[in-house]
């Protein structure tokens, strides 16, 4: 499906609702996973890093992954500067997401390991969304990839080219990005399209489940005071604000704000569903 068939699709709003609710879950699950792909930068190095992982060549040190490819190219795709890519590597070292292999034979490289415990989430993600298409087509995306999991080398790749060549994903809208650049940003965006009933999507002030940004903070694992400030960031763009009194009543988000989640996310699968038709493009050729 095209980006127009996604985004017209009368069904979408409750799938991507339904997608967000399950987004919600694996947070539950793993913050700390999760919590990789919470910022637009850091999702986007996740997938240059499992990109890299996928396309490496044992046999060819150049093409292996290592710290300094990985941040050549997020650097190339000005994703980051070469302090916070480097930053990011240790950091994923550090939680036991990346492991440092042995020597090959020049001893200056030093090749990059993805453990099994790495790709769990990313595969978590691939069904979450591959699901959502389904719902929208009947098609079965899912199934097929439950069938062929080796796919996945093929098809994470192309997923994260399409990523980082969109304009749209790079350059997200107003209110979106000022929630991409939160740490956990992504989670709060989820938890609050989660908690809207589709029915509500065609008013100007949409009500939501958020009933106090202390509670919402906690259950984030943010600081209250950080979050507020972004949410009053948010409310001078006219994007959420509170029926009743501030921070003690239910939180809305306006018809706009809504509609560029939407937006976003159509952008998203189509990439996903392009990759996905050329994984099964090349296995029947």
């Amino acid at each position: 499906m095209t980006y127009e068939d996604i985004a017209g699709h009368p069904a979408l709003h409750a799938c991507v609702r339904a997608q967000a609710m399950a987004m919600q879950q694996a947070y539950e699950r793993n913050p700390r996973a999760s919590s990789v792909f919470a910022t637009q930068q850091r999702w986007l190095m996740a997938h240059i890093g499992l990109a890299l992982h996928f396309r490496r060549d044992p046999s060819d040190y150049r093409k292996e992954m290592t710290a300094a490819r990985f941040v050549d190219v997020t650097v190339q795709h000005a994703v980051a500067s070469r302090n916070t890519a480097h930053a990011f590597i240790k950091e994923m070292q550090h939680y036991n997401f990346i492991e440092v292999g042995p020597a090959g034979d020049d001893g200056r490289i030093r090749p990059l390991r993805l453990p099994a415990m790495t790709l769990e989430p990313l595969i978590g993600w691939i069904h979450m969304h591959l699901s959502t298409l389904d719902a929208l087509d009947g098609a079965k995306r899912l199934q097929t990839f439950q069938a062929r999991p080796q796919m996945l080398a093929k098809l994470q790749p192309l997923i994260a080219d399409g990523l980082i060549s969109s304009v749209p994903v790079r350059e997200p809208q107003q209110t979106f990005s000022l929630f991409t650049w939160l740490n956990n940003g992504g989670v709060v965006m989820d938890w609050l399209i989660a908690s809207v009933d589709p029915q509500d999507a065609g008013q100007e002030r949409i009500p939501t489940g958020v009933l106090s940004i202390g509670d919402f903070a906690k259950w984030l694992k943010l600081s209250r005071t950080h979050l507020a400030r972004k949410l009053r960031d948010a409310e001078t763009l006219g994007s959420v604000g509170w029926l009743g009194q501030r921070g003690h009543s239910v939180m809305w988000i306006s018809k706009e704000f809504y509609g560029e989640y939407i937006t976003a996310q159509a952008v998203k699968l189509a990439i996903i569903d392009a990759a996905f038709a050329a994984c099964t493009t090349q296995a029947t050729d």
